[in-house]
């Protein structure tokens, strides 16, 4: 190891690299977990028994039976729903926003006060402190709430809270009233549960059963040991998948590198061949030379987990960082290293490098004693076998029919196959898929760069299970990239579609965090200056999907009109959707009842459109009904978007103040033109393809040191060939440039068949999804994709400087007698 300490180094940063990613995630996570159990029954402090509602909401009525149990001193009902604020401005406060019924008896209340006091009666709202303080709210004073009641209402502010590392602190506003308010506010028929604090003497599990025996057989009694374990599981919950994400991204890091350790063992022992020989002519087994190497794969391996546990907490502590200034619930608290993580990653570190290094090692022993008579520094080059060549090529092409039959199915688990099966097609293959690439791909930089160019194909492709094994480890990170950046693109680009082609209006009024509240339509309906406002809703009815529809807007979405005239639609009439009329039997000028009402068919259509009711209703099951017939059939329904189009002869400027001056009343509602909607539906692809990126961007990094280790060892490996070209006038740039060269073709290389397998696994994906959807087509970002394989080249580049240094910092006539 002292011997060969630089040749391990670059070896040794790829477990650290690894085991860091792991070490941060579980790090970041214990300590968020941590925060979940401190916080987990900050709601609960005097709760004793909770109620908690089945199928149905729990009604105030039991909330009052179950106060008036023996042995109750104080319940209270309970719920959380979406709610807004109106700002100091007069405009909604922005955020997703949580409103909560707080218990107006003292003996329940459980919230940390900040400033003031909390609810005690109906009128009155406590805000979390940090929205008072940027909106400028004062206690006693007014402030206005809504949600999907109705328009917001004037609540006198009686005081503020802390609920920051909670599960109420979501990001925005919190808004607690009292139980009737909340129930208005948030149009919910009931409670989601009973808090419940016992009297002086009475013992939870005596209470528990006096409840339960008057609750019910459709409610859950819990006493205060079970609430406090279901708020735990609630609060770690989404910890737990949270933890399970980042482990499956570090899990691709580890991956890669062990494919990084495995080649730099390879490569080390390979130049150890001549000592190995020695030690085997003086005595050594087989065995000890195998034991020596694992040895020090082990010592190794302990040493870069070691140093990757402490890099690995300061990832952790700037991921948290960075998610508490997000508003990330449970960031921002500190981190927690616990000697289980340290086990774990230093076991995983050690493991890792030790079985990547084995079959090197194994190899290493076959050294025959005669080699220490020879000159030879390296082990003479073997190709692939005919078995591993043949394997590899059947589960290549395994692969790619998985791919590409995936979409006819209609099975997403046979993309993931077909994906890996691919990925390990290219594994076994590479030995002759990568060098006769870098043949076809290094024929331009021989027409650029002549002799240099062509000295570094040749130095590439000598050894091919070494670059295809330094091109592999690009592979699985840009092509799970690549995969990313497809869907996201197919997606974004399908949505827009999506969206043009539904959405012919100028404006649009969206529900936030639900449905549209109930009378803002209505007022939009009553201005002169908007012409048309249609509010997209949806109800099944008989395994039928009745939409509303407005005539003026239903053509947008029709691809074929079969039979009569779709500008018919209206009161009494409507349009029946190919599918349904021949499962049915209907035709134009037929009596149908729909929803217990008669109605005449006055087309037959084929129309593109989103499911708006989400029940089980077979595809094109669906009728368009006049929006004044659905309003008389479903009065109750409300729909999450509005479409809004200025009347004849009005600005759109006059159009747009006319539909801010209603949804202004309404908190939970917002005004949008098209392109901003279009933002706000593909803006959550956007950060989940960055996030993701940003996650698979270290295993790239870790493959990019592989490049730079293989040339690395490469150089050692060449040092009297290199010394012998510069003599015969190769010149300090040349060999630059031939190194440069050599380790863009090894990047571009696995780039190019890393791009080329998410692409594979993109359109699978997109093509599954179009079959059981039919609203997304596959689009490539090009743009993107070139931009990935010219990172990853470029970086390949950087890497080769240390490298090119290296080959020329000793005089020639040293490098000679090497």
């Amino acid at each position: 190891m002292r011997a060969d300490a630089l040749r391990l180094l670059l070896s040794a940063l790829a477990v650290v690299l690894g085991v860091a990613f792991v070490a941060g995630t579980l790090i970041l996570t214990d300590g968020m977990k941590r925060r979940a159990y401190e916080s987990a029954g900050v709601f609960d402090r005097h709760t004793d028994v909770a109620v908690y509602a089945g199928r149905d909401p729990i009604p105030p009525a039991l909330v009052e039976r179950v106060r008036a149990v023996d042995g109750v001193r104080a319940a209270a009902g309970e719920l959380t729903g979406s709610a807004g604020v109106v700002g100091s401005d007069g405009r909604p406060v922005l955020g997703y926003a949580v409103a909560a019924a707080i218990p107006t008896e003292a003996a329940l209340q459980s919230y940390d006060v900040v400033a003031g006091r909390l609810p005690q009666r109906p009128g009155e709202v406590v805000l979390d402190a940090p929205t008072v303080a940027e909106e400028g709210f004062t206690l006693g004073g007014p402030v206005r709430v809504g949600g999907g009641g109705g328009a917001a209402r004037a609540y006198t502010l009686v005081g503020t809270v802390d609920v920051a590392g909670t599960a109420r602190d979501v990001g925005g506003p919190f808004i607690g009233l009292a139980g009737p308010d909340a129930l208005a506010v948030t149009q919910q028929e009931g409670y989601g549960r009973i808090m419940v604090a016992a009297a002086p003497g009475v013992s939870a599990a005596e209470l528990a059963g006096r409840v339960a025996a008057v609750a019910g057989g459709d409610v859950t009694v819990k006493d205060r040991q079970a609430v406090l374990d279901a708020a735990v599981d609630d609060a770690v919950r989404d910890l737990r998948q949270f933890n399970l994400l980042l482990l499956t991204f570090a899990a691709v890091a580890v991956v890669v590198a062990g494919f990084v350790i495995a080649n730099t063992f390879a490569i080390v022992l390979a130049q150890r061949t001549r000592r190995t020989a020695l030690l085997r002519l003086v005595g050594a087994t087989r065995g000890q030379v195998l034991r020596a190497t694992l040895l020090e794969a082990a010592a190794t391996g302990l040493a870069a987990s070691a140093l990757g546990v402490a890099v690995g907490a300061g990832v952790a502590v700037g991921l948290d960082a960075l998610l508490a200034a997000f508003d990330v619930p449970m960031a921002g608290g500190g981190i927690a290293v616990t000697a289980r993580t340290v086990l774990v990653c230093l076991l995983l570190g050690t493991v890792l490098t030790v079985a990547s290094a084995a079959v090197p090692a194994w190899r290493g022993t076959r050294v025959a004693p005669v080699a220490a008579l020879t000159d030879a520094a390296v082990q003479p080059t073997r190709r692939a076998g005919r078995v591993r060549l043949a394997a590899g090529a059947l589960v290549l092409a395994a692969g790619v029919a998985a791919l590409g039959s995936a979409g006819a199915v209609g099975q997403l688990p046979l993309v993931a196959a077909g994906g890996m099966l691919a990925f390990f097609g290219i594994v076994l293959f590479g030995p002759v898929l990568v060098p006769a690439l870098v043949r076809l791909l290094g024929v331009p930089a021989r027409r650029l760069f002549g002799a240099t160019a062509g000295l570094a194909v040749a130095n590439a492709v000598r050894n091919p299970r070494r670059i295809a094994a330094t091109a592999t480890a690009l592979v699985i990170g840009i092509g799970l990239v690549s995969a990313f950046v497809v869907g996201a693109g197919s997606a974004k680009a399908s949505i827009e579609r999506a969206v043009d082609r539904q959405i012919g209006v100028d404006f649009v009024v969206v529900g936030v965090g639900g449905k549209l509240p109930g009378p803002l339509v209505d007022e939009l309906a009553a201005r002169d200056e908007l012409g048309v406002v249609h509010e997209q809703r949806g109800r099944v009815s008989d395994a039928v999907e009745l939409r509303a529809a407005h005539p003026a807007l239903v053509g947008r979405t029709l691809t074929a009109v079969d039979a009569g005239d779709a500008g018919r639609l209206g009161p009494g009439r409507v349009l029946v959707h190919r599918e349904l009329a021949r499962a049915r039997g209907w035709s134009v000028g037929d009596s149908v009842t729909l929803a217990g009402r008669p109605f005449t068919v006055a087309a037959v259509v084929a129309a593109d459109g989103p499911a708006l009711a989400g029940g089980p209703v077979p595809a094109g099951h669906v009728v368009d009904v006049a929006d004044a017939d659905f309003d008389r059939l479903f009065p109750a329904e409300r729909g999450f978007l509005a479409e809004v189009d200025p009347a004849a002869g009005v600005s759109a400027e006059r159009a747009r103040a006319a539909v801010e001056s209603v949804v202004a009343r309404y908190p939970t509602a917002n005004l949008v033109d098209q392109a901003t909607y279009k933002e706000s539906l593909t803006g959550t692809i956007d950060m989940v393809l960055a996030f993701v990126v940003a996650l698979l961007g270290l295993a790239v990094v870790i493959a990019l040191v592989g490049v730079a280790n293989t040339l690395s060892l490469s150089v050692v490996e060449r040092t009297r060939e290199n010394a012998v070209l510069r003599a015969v006038g190769l010149t300090r740039g040349r060999m630059r440039a031939m190194l440069a060269v050599e380790a863009a073709l090894m990047a571009l290389v696995g780039a190019v068949l890393g791009v080329g397998l998410g692409i594979g696994v993109g359109a699978g994906a997109m093509a599954v999804v179009t079959r059981l959807s039919g609203e997304f087509t596959l689009v490539l970002p090009w743009g993107r994709l070139g931009l990935i394989i010219a990172v990853a080249v470029l970086a390949a580049l950087a890497a080769s400087v240390l490298p090119a240094r290296r080959a020329l910092a000793r005089p020639i006539v040293a490098s000679l007698g090497d």
